[in-house]
């Protein structure tokens, strides 16, 4: 399965993602990378990588992030696993973490869940 990993500036806010996402797959491996070692806002590259370490397979793993520098900081732990299938989709935190959980829990691959991701902020609410 695909890994998902959420990145916020904020530690709850990128616990109760996952925990909503959860809801609805609770077998797709997630996990948060929020806020910063000492609990205060921010982003956090240990974080985030340990996160994507913490879901790596073979299958991928798709980070999701908030806003502003948490791009950046995710963008340098890619770099790291240069090689892997670990990327940045570009979708809305909390729809894009619900729609990748049900990917992930139904064995969609890496591929078939970034394209997914692209159009899940195409999705109108009302």
């Amino acid at each position: 399965m695909v890994g998902i990993v959420i990145v916020s500036h904020s530690q709850k806010l990128a616990e109760s993602v996952v925990e909503l996402a959860a809801l609805m797959a609770p077998n797709a491996p997630m996990a948060a990378a929020g806020g910063l070692e000492d609990g205060g806002f921010g982003t956090s590259f240990e974080k985030i990588e340990a996160a994507v370490r913490s879901v790596f397979s073979q299958d991928g793993v798709v980070i999701l992030v908030d806003l502003g520098s948490a791009v950046m900081t995710a963008e340098m732990v890619v770099e790291l696993f240069e090689g892997e299938k670990v990327a940045m989709a570009d979708a809305p935190l909390v729809e894009g973490a619900v729609v990748a959980a049900i990917d992930s829990a139904g064995n969609v691959s890496f591929d078939e869940m970034m394209e997914h991701l692209k159009r899940v902020g195409e999705t109108k609410k009302f």
